[in-house]
């Protein structure tokens, strides 16, 4: 566990561990500082790889499990991108970078303070352009839109396949599924690959 003093010296740690590899998620976790997504009571623990409460019984996730999700994400420049569970917003800003000003990321999250507490925070860094965080509806995601990329960064108890119709052909969902992490790929309309990584805790997901 990393108890790292700067948001350089996280990186350096997570690319030292093997969880981050990608130049363009370095590139994302350099640009987008986790102290201004962290409540003033956890500074001291700011760049610590651990998750960190942001009231409502929710976390903003360990950096290094960010990290790994990121990684089997793969999000490309000019993505379309939906973000459940975007808490403080920084999993949000994160891939905002990522898939810079031709793409596009919506971020969804149902405690009326944490919207609030995440568009204030993303504005803080100028990426309001293409990144939005918006209350989540009464459905999972956003049934009458399709994305490149769906990311979940709360645990869900089965896998929730009504997200699969809201991946184009070609697309990826990366999603906690109890104890693991899961990524699934969307080969056609009819045919959904699934990938598990084991050894994981997240807050459980509501909706």
């Amino acid at each position: 566990m990393s108890y790292s003093n700067s948001m350089e010296s996280l990186i350096n740690s997570m690319i030292i561990s093997g969880v981050l590899r990608n130049d363009s998620i370095i590139e994302a976790f350099t640009a987008v500082d986790r102290k201004y997504f962290v409540a003033k009571l956890y500074d001291d623990h700011t760049y610590a790889d651990v998750p960190l409460s942001i009231g409502n019984d929710q976390t903003i996730s360990q950096p290094s499990t960010v990290a790994f999700m990121l990684e089997h994400l793969g999000v490309q420049k000019g993505d379309k991108v939906l973000d459940i569970g975007s808490g403080s917003g920084w999993t949000t800003a994160l891939l905002c970078h990522l898939v810079g000003e031709e793409g596009s990321v919506t971020g969804l999250e149902r405690i009326d303070e944490l919207v609030e507490q995440g568009r204030v925070n993303i504005s803080k860094l100028d990426l309001s352009t293409h990144c939005y965080i918006s209350k989540a509806g009464k459905y999972l995601g956003s049934p009458s839109e399709q994305f490149d990329r769906i990311l979940v960064s709360a645990g869900a108890d089965e896998i929730p396949e009504e997200l699969f119709s809201q991946l184009y052909v070609g697309g990826t969902l990366v999603i906690p599924i109890r104890d693991s992490i899961y990524k699934f790929k969307k080969v056609s309309e009819s045919e959904v690959s699934e990938e598990a990584f084991y050894g994981f805790r997240f807050v459980p997901l509501v909706y």
